[in-house]
Protein backbone atom coordinates (compact mmCIF):
# COMPACT_ATOMS: atom_id res chain seq x y z
CA UNK A 1 0.00 0.00 0.00
CA UNK A 2 1.04 3.57 -0.57
CA UNK A 3 0.73 6.84 1.30
CA UNK A 4 -0.31 9.65 -1.03
CA UNK A 5 -1.75 13.15 -1.13
CA UNK A 6 -4.51 14.61 -3.24
CA UNK A 7 -4.23 18.32 -3.98
CA UNK A 8 -7.44 20.18 -4.84
CA UNK A 9 -6.52 23.58 -6.28
CA UNK A 10 -9.03 26.39 -5.79
CA UNK A 11 -9.99 27.71 -9.25
CA UNK A 12 -13.09 29.78 -8.44
CA UNK A 13 -14.83 31.47 -5.55
CA UNK A 14 -15.79 28.93 -2.92
CA UNK A 15 -16.28 28.58 0.82
CA UNK A 16 -14.83 26.15 3.28
CA UNK A 17 -18.14 24.27 3.87
CA UNK A 18 -18.81 23.92 0.13
CA UNK A 19 -15.28 22.74 -0.62
CA UNK A 20 -15.24 20.39 2.37
CA UNK A 21 -18.50 18.77 1.32
CA UNK A 22 -17.35 18.25 -2.28
CA UNK A 23 -14.00 16.77 -1.23
CA UNK A 24 -15.60 14.50 1.36
CA UNK A 25 -18.15 13.25 -1.14
CA UNK A 26 -15.46 12.46 -3.71
CA UNK A 27 -13.27 10.64 -1.18
CA UNK A 28 -16.22 8.61 0.09
CA UNK A 29 -16.96 7.38 -3.43
CA UNK A 30 -13.34 6.22 -3.64
CA UNK A 31 -13.59 4.47 -0.26
CA UNK A 32 -16.73 2.58 -1.27
CA UNK A 33 -15.06 1.42 -4.47
CA UNK A 34 -11.94 0.20 -2.66
CA UNK A 35 -9.69 2.80 -4.32
CA UNK A 36 -8.57 4.40 -1.07
CA UNK A 37 -8.33 2.56 2.25
CA UNK A 38 -9.24 3.47 5.79
CA UNK A 39 -12.02 5.66 7.14
CA UNK A 40 -10.16 8.88 7.91
CA UNK A 41 -8.54 11.27 5.45
CA UNK A 42 -6.99 14.35 7.12
CA UNK A 43 -7.61 17.39 4.92
CA UNK A 44 -6.20 20.88 5.36
CA UNK A 45 -6.10 24.23 3.57
CA UNK A 46 -2.71 25.36 2.27
CA UNK A 47 -2.67 28.77 0.55
CA UNK A 48 -4.74 28.23 -2.63
CA UNK A 49 -5.48 24.51 -2.34
CA UNK A 50 -6.84 21.78 -0.10
CA UNK A 51 -4.70 18.69 0.55
CA UNK A 52 -5.96 15.28 1.70
CA UNK A 53 -3.71 12.48 2.98
CA UNK A 54 -4.84 9.04 1.79
CA UNK A 55 -3.78 5.37 1.58
CA UNK A 56 -3.86 3.58 -1.79
CA UNK A 57 -3.83 -0.20 -2.34
CA UNK A 58 -1.55 0.27 -5.37
CA UNK A 59 -0.06 3.17 -7.32
CA UNK A 60 -2.64 3.01 -10.14
CA UNK A 61 -5.66 2.83 -7.82
CA UNK A 62 -7.00 6.24 -8.88
CA UNK A 63 -6.75 5.64 -12.63
CA UNK A 64 -9.98 6.88 -14.21
CA UNK A 65 -10.95 3.44 -15.56
CA UNK A 66 -11.21 2.20 -11.97
CA UNK A 67 -13.71 4.93 -11.01
CA UNK A 68 -17.32 4.02 -10.39
CA UNK A 69 -20.09 6.09 -11.93
CA UNK A 70 -20.53 7.74 -8.52
CA UNK A 71 -16.85 8.77 -8.45
CA UNK A 72 -17.07 10.20 -11.97
CA UNK A 73 -20.07 12.27 -10.91
CA UNK A 74 -18.26 13.40 -7.75
CA UNK A 75 -15.39 14.67 -9.91
CA UNK A 76 -17.84 16.94 -11.73
CA UNK A 77 -19.14 18.17 -8.39
CA UNK A 78 -15.63 19.34 -7.47
CA UNK A 79 -15.70 21.80 -10.37
CA UNK A 80 -19.09 23.10 -9.26
CA UNK A 81 -17.54 23.72 -5.82
CA UNK A 82 -14.72 25.82 -7.33
CA UNK A 83 -12.08 23.08 -7.17
CA UNK A 84 -9.89 21.57 -9.89
CA UNK A 85 -9.60 17.85 -10.48
CA UNK A 86 -7.24 16.47 -7.81
CA UNK A 87 -3.52 16.14 -8.39
CA UNK A 88 -2.01 12.93 -6.99
CA UNK A 89 1.39 12.83 -5.27
CA UNK A 90 2.77 9.49 -4.09
CA UNK A 91 4.73 9.91 -0.85
CA UNK A 92 5.99 6.35 -0.41
CA UNK A 93 5.11 2.79 0.49
CA UNK A 94 3.22 2.27 3.74
CA UNK A 95 5.44 0.02 5.86
CA UNK A 96 2.64 -0.75 8.34
CA UNK A 97 0.14 -2.20 5.83
CA UNK A 98 -0.33 -5.41 3.89
CA UNK A 99 1.03 -5.48 0.36
CA UNK A 100 -1.44 -5.85 -2.50
CA UNK A 101 -1.48 -9.23 -4.24
CA UNK A 102 0.62 -9.38 -7.44
CA UNK A 103 -1.71 -11.82 -9.27
CA UNK A 104 -3.63 -10.36 -12.18
CA UNK A 105 -6.16 -13.20 -12.15
CA UNK A 106 -6.24 -15.27 -8.92
CA UNK A 107 -7.52 -18.82 -9.40
CA UNK A 108 -9.24 -18.76 -5.99
CA UNK A 109 -10.09 -16.11 -3.40
CA UNK A 110 -10.68 -15.90 0.36
CA UNK A 111 -13.14 -13.49 1.96
CA UNK A 112 -11.39 -12.63 5.24
CA UNK A 113 -11.62 -9.77 7.71
CA UNK A 114 -10.24 -8.90 11.14
CA UNK A 115 -10.22 -5.79 13.29
CA UNK A 116 -7.41 -3.41 12.39
CA UNK A 117 -7.08 -4.44 8.74
CA UNK A 118 -7.77 -1.54 6.38
CA UNK A 119 -7.30 -3.48 3.17
CA UNK A 120 -9.75 -5.32 0.91
CA UNK A 121 -11.60 -8.30 2.38
CA UNK A 122 -10.79 -10.35 -0.74
CA UNK A 123 -7.46 -12.21 -0.67
CA UNK A 124 -5.65 -14.27 -3.27
CA UNK A 125 -5.89 -17.86 -2.01
CA UNK A 126 -2.38 -18.66 -3.26
CA UNK A 127 -0.46 -15.77 -1.69
CA UNK A 128 -2.96 -14.68 1.00
CA UNK A 129 -2.51 -11.05 -0.01
CA UNK A 130 -5.39 -8.58 -0.46
CA UNK A 131 -6.83 -7.91 -3.91
CA UNK A 132 -8.31 -4.40 -4.50
CA UNK A 133 -12.09 -4.43 -4.78
CA UNK A 134 -12.15 -2.23 -7.88
CA UNK A 135 -10.77 -5.18 -9.84
CA UNK A 136 -14.12 -6.92 -9.34
CA UNK A 137 -17.65 -6.20 -10.47
CA UNK A 138 -19.80 -4.71 -7.68
CA UNK A 139 -21.92 -7.20 -5.76
CA UNK A 140 -24.85 -4.74 -5.91
CA UNK A 141 -25.32 -1.11 -6.89
CA UNK A 142 -22.67 0.99 -8.61
CA UNK A 143 -19.78 0.13 -6.27
CA UNK A 144 -18.73 -2.07 -3.33
CA UNK A 145 -20.42 -0.07 -0.58
CA UNK A 146 -22.49 -3.03 0.65
CA UNK A 147 -19.43 -5.28 1.04
CA UNK A 148 -17.39 -2.54 2.75
CA UNK A 149 -20.25 -1.81 5.17
CA UNK A 150 -20.36 -5.54 6.00
CA UNK A 151 -16.60 -5.34 6.67
CA UNK A 152 -17.16 -2.38 9.02
CA UNK A 153 -19.74 -4.35 11.02
CA UNK A 154 -17.47 -7.38 11.23
CA UNK A 155 -14.54 -5.29 12.44
CA UNK A 156 -16.65 -3.43 15.00
CA UNK A 157 -17.79 -6.73 16.53
CA UNK A 158 -14.26 -8.12 16.38
CA UNK A 159 -12.97 -5.09 18.28
CA UNK A 160 -15.62 -5.55 20.98
CA UNK A 161 -14.79 -9.22 21.59
CA UNK A 162 -11.04 -8.46 21.76
CA UNK A 163 -11.33 -6.08 24.72
CA UNK A 164 -10.51 -7.20 28.26
CA UNK A 165 -13.41 -5.20 29.69
CA UNK A 166 -15.95 -6.19 27.07
CA UNK A 167 -19.44 -4.83 26.48
CA UNK A 168 -21.91 -7.37 25.07
CA UNK A 169 -19.16 -10.00 24.64
CA UNK A 170 -21.48 -12.92 23.86
CA UNK A 171 -23.39 -11.00 21.19
CA UNK A 172 -20.16 -10.02 19.45
CA UNK A 173 -18.57 -13.46 19.80
CA UNK A 174 -21.66 -15.32 18.62
CA UNK A 175 -22.02 -13.07 15.58
CA UNK A 176 -18.41 -13.75 14.60
CA UNK A 177 -18.28 -17.48 15.37
CA UNK A 178 -21.69 -18.97 14.69
CA UNK A 179 -22.00 -20.40 11.20
CA UNK A 180 -25.60 -19.21 10.76
CA UNK A 181 -25.32 -15.79 12.38
CA UNK A 182 -26.70 -12.95 10.27
CA UNK A 183 -23.18 -11.57 9.86
CA UNK A 184 -21.72 -14.84 8.59
CA UNK A 185 -24.71 -15.64 6.37
CA UNK A 186 -24.25 -12.28 4.70
CA UNK A 187 -20.52 -12.92 4.33
CA UNK A 188 -21.12 -16.28 2.67
CA UNK A 189 -23.66 -14.69 0.34
CA UNK A 190 -21.08 -12.11 -0.74
CA UNK A 191 -18.53 -14.88 -1.31
CA UNK A 192 -21.00 -16.92 -3.39
CA UNK A 193 -21.98 -13.93 -5.53
CA UNK A 194 -18.35 -12.99 -6.21
CA UNK A 195 -17.62 -16.63 -7.09
CA UNK A 196 -20.39 -16.59 -9.69
CA UNK A 197 -19.19 -13.30 -11.14
CA UNK A 198 -15.51 -14.26 -11.27
CA UNK A 199 -15.98 -17.95 -12.06
CA UNK A 200 -13.44 -18.92 -9.37
CA UNK A 201 -13.89 -20.47 -5.91
CA UNK A 202 -14.31 -17.91 -3.12
CA UNK A 203 -13.77 -19.31 0.38
CA UNK A 204 -15.36 -17.68 3.42
CA UNK A 205 -13.08 -17.51 6.47
CA UNK A 206 -15.10 -18.40 9.57
CA UNK A 207 -13.54 -16.95 12.72
CA UNK A 208 -13.10 -19.15 15.80
CA UNK A 209 -12.08 -17.53 19.06
CA UNK A 210 -13.38 -19.75 21.86
CA UNK A 211 -14.26 -23.43 22.23
CA UNK A 212 -16.42 -25.48 24.58
CA UNK A 213 -13.79 -28.23 24.68
CA UNK A 214 -10.19 -27.62 23.61
CA UNK A 215 -9.43 -31.35 23.82
CA UNK A 216 -11.73 -32.05 20.87
CA UNK A 217 -11.32 -28.74 19.02
CA UNK A 218 -9.06 -30.20 16.31
CA UNK A 219 -11.64 -32.94 15.60
CA UNK A 220 -14.63 -30.67 15.00
CA UNK A 221 -16.44 -31.11 11.68
CA UNK A 222 -17.38 -28.61 9.02
CA UNK A 223 -20.44 -26.66 10.24
CA UNK A 224 -21.81 -26.60 6.71
CA UNK A 225 -21.84 -30.29 5.76
CA UNK A 226 -20.67 -32.14 8.88
CA UNK A 227 -17.67 -33.71 7.15
CA UNK A 228 -14.09 -33.89 8.43
CA UNK A 229 -12.09 -30.85 7.33
CA UNK A 230 -8.98 -30.69 9.53
CA UNK A 231 -5.86 -30.04 7.43
CA UNK A 232 -2.61 -31.92 7.92
CA UNK A 233 -0.76 -28.59 7.75
CA UNK A 234 -2.28 -25.13 8.31
CA UNK A 235 -3.00 -23.08 5.21
CA UNK A 236 -1.01 -19.82 5.26
CA UNK A 237 -0.09 -20.64 8.89
CA UNK A 238 -3.57 -19.46 9.85
CA UNK A 239 -6.34 -21.80 8.68
CA UNK A 240 -6.45 -25.26 10.27
CA UNK A 241 -9.67 -26.30 8.54
CA UNK A 242 -10.78 -26.30 4.91
CA UNK A 243 -13.95 -27.63 3.30
CA UNK A 244 -13.81 -27.58 -0.48
CA UNK A 245 -17.48 -28.57 -0.72
CA UNK A 246 -18.78 -25.70 1.42
CA UNK A 247 -15.94 -23.30 0.48
CA UNK A 248 -15.17 -22.67 4.15
CA UNK A 249 -11.94 -22.02 6.03
CA UNK A 250 -11.47 -21.71 9.77
CA UNK A 251 -8.93 -21.94 12.55
CA UNK A 252 -8.48 -23.87 15.77
CA UNK A 253 -10.05 -21.60 18.38
CA UNK A 254 -7.54 -19.06 19.62
CA UNK A 255 -8.48 -20.02 23.18
CA UNK A 256 -7.05 -23.51 22.48
CA UNK A 257 -3.78 -22.46 20.84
Amino acid sequence: MYVAELQFNIIADTSYPVAEQAIRHYLETLIFNGQILGREFPTYLQQDCFISRIILPETAALASHHHSAAAQQALMTLGEAGLAFPKLTLLGEDLMSNHTDPCEAPTALILYSRFGLMNSVLYCAEHFAPVPLYRFSPTSGPDHQDLIRWQLQFQALDEIQMQEQRVLPKIAENSLQQFNSTLNRQGRQFAAKIARQQQVPVYFALYSGSSRNCDTEADKCCPGCGQAWHLAEPLHQLFDFQCQHCLLLSNIAWQCQ
